[in-house]
C-alpha cells in the first residue's frame, strides 16, 4: 500500500534517532498512564500498536504514521530527558529500562527469531480483526511475556492494583513495553547509543526543535 505522509519529518540521523527515542518514551509515558488510571490517549496508543505490527514499513516515517505528533507523548517526554522540562521520574525509568532491555534482546538471536515469528504470527491476526482488536493486544503481550519477560532485567509496572488486575490490563501493559522495545530497536539502527543521551543532548535539543 503507498501513502504519502502528511509530513515529512527532517531527514537526518539525529532527527529519526529523536523520533525513534520518542517511541520509546511514548510506550513508557503510556505504561504509566495505564497503570495510574486505566485509560490511555487512542491516537498515542494506536501509533505504538500499528508500529509494532508492520515489521517491514515502506519508509522510516510509515512506522509512525508520518506526522511527528503521532508520537507527541514521547516526544513531549524527550523535553524532559533534555532538562527542559520537569521530569516523571517513573517515566523515564521505564524508558531507560526499555532501552536496557533492547539490548539484551539484541543479543540473544533466538529470542529475536522467536519473537520475529510470533510477530508474523500476529499481523495475521491483525489484517483478521484489526490491529487494535484485543485478540490482536492478548497476542502481542504473550509475545512479551513468553520473551522479554523471561530476563532477569525486568520492567515492574507500578500503579493502581485493582486497575493493574483489571481484564485485559496485563495485556494492555505488556504489548505498550513491546511497542517500546520495537522502538528501541528501531532507534539503536538509526545510531542511537546510550552515551549519546549524556554526550550530545545538544543534537537531541536541536532535533526536537525541528520537529516542533
Amino acid at each position: 500500500m503507498n501513502t504519502t505522509p502528511i509530513h515529512r519529518a527532517p531527514d537526518s540521523s539525529s532527527a529519526r534517532q529523536t523520533l525513534a527515542l520518542a517511541g520509546v518514551f511514548q510506550a513508557a509515558n503510556l505504561v504509566d498512564e495505564l497503570a495510574r488510571t486505566g485509560q490511555v490517549e487512542p491516537r498515542a496508543w494506536e501509533t505504538l500498536i500499528r508500529a509494532t505490527l508492520d515489521t517491514d514499513p515502506e519508509s522510516f516515517e510509515a512506522i509512525y504514521g508520518g506526522h511527528p505528533n503521532n508520537l507527541r507523548r514521547g516526544l513531549d517526554v524527550l523535553e524532559a530527558v533534555v532538562g527542559r522540562k520537569q521530569a516523571n521520574p517513573v517515566v523515564l525509568r521505564y524508558g531507560f529500562s526499555l532501552l536496557l532491555l533492547m539490548n539484551k534482546l539484541r543479543n540473544n538471536p533466538a529470542m529475536m527469531a522467536a519473537l520475529g515469528q510470533q510477530l508474523s504470527r500476529i499481523q495475521g491476526q491483525a489484517e483478521h480483526f484489526g490491529a487494535t482488536h484485543e485478540n490482536v493486544i492478548a497476542s502481542l503481550g504473550e509475545a512479551y511475556q513468553e520473551t522479554l519477560s523471561t530476563f532477569k532485567t525486568r520492567i515492574v509496572v507500578h500503579g493502581d492494583p485493582s486497575l493493574l488486575q483489571s481484564r485485559m490490563m496485563p495485556e494492555r501493559v505488556r504489548a505498550i513495553l513491546l511497542a517500546g522495545i520495537r522502538f528501541a530497536l528501531l532507534w539503536h539502527q538509526q545510531g542511537g547509543r546510550r552515551w549519546k543521551l549524556v554526550f550530545q543532548r545538544g543534537a537531541l535539543k536541536r532535533a526536537l526543535d525541528q520537529l516542533g
